[in-house]
C-alpha cells in the first residue's frame, strides 16, 4: 500500500460515527479538486495504512489527515485539510495561529460529545465519489 499511496491525500475518519460521516460529506462538497480519498479507521487497510507507515495505532475518536506526506491529526490535521477546500473555507487556516494544545482542547472537546452532536449520518457518495472510499474488498 505504500507505494501505491505515495502522494495520495487521505482522510482517515471514524465510519461509525454520524458527525464523521458528515465531515466526510462537507469535503466531498467544498475541496478545490476531487482528489481526495477516504479511509474508515475501522478497515484493515486503514490498519495496515498506519502499520506500513509507522505510525501509532489511531484511535477512533481523532480526525487524521495524510497529506501525500505526513499525518496530520486533531486540529492540525482538520486545518490542513483546509488547505484543500475551497474558497472561504480554506481561510480557517488562519486558526493555526492558535497555538495547538488549545485547538486540540477544543478539538476534544468536540470529540468526546460527536455521538451526540449528530446522530447516524450515512454519506451517500455519488457513484464517481464512491471509487475514492477505500474498502477492504478492493486493490489499491
Amino acid at each position: 500500500m505504500e507505494k501505491t499511496w505515495e502522494g495520495k491525500k487521505l482522510v482517515f475518519y471514524d465510519g461509525d460515527c454520524g458527525f464523521c460521516n458528515r465531515s466526510v460529506q462537507f469535503v466531498l462538497e467544498k475541496e478545490k479538486q476531487p482528489e481526495i480519498s477516504f479511509c474508515a479507521l475501522q478497515t484493515n487497510k486503514a490498519r495496515s495504512f498506519f502499520e506500513e507507515k509507522g505510525l501509532p495505532t489511531p484511535d477512533l475518536s481523532t480526525f487524521y489527515f495524510w497529506n501525500g506526506k505526513t499525518m496530520k491529526s486533531k486540529s492540525g490535521g482538520a486545518l490542513s485539510l483546509c488547505r484543500e477546500m475551497r474558497f472561504p473555507w480554506s481561510i480557517l487556516v488562519i486558526f493555526q495561529v492558535i497555538p495547538r494544545f488549545m485547538r486540540d482542547g477544543v478539538y476534544d472537546w468536540v470529540a468526546a460529545r460527536r455521538h451526540r452532536l449528530m446522530k447516524g449520518f450515512c454519506v451517500l457518495p455519488t457513484p464517481e465519489q464512491q471509487r475514492r472510499f477505500v474498502r477492504d474488498d478492493q486493490e489499491v
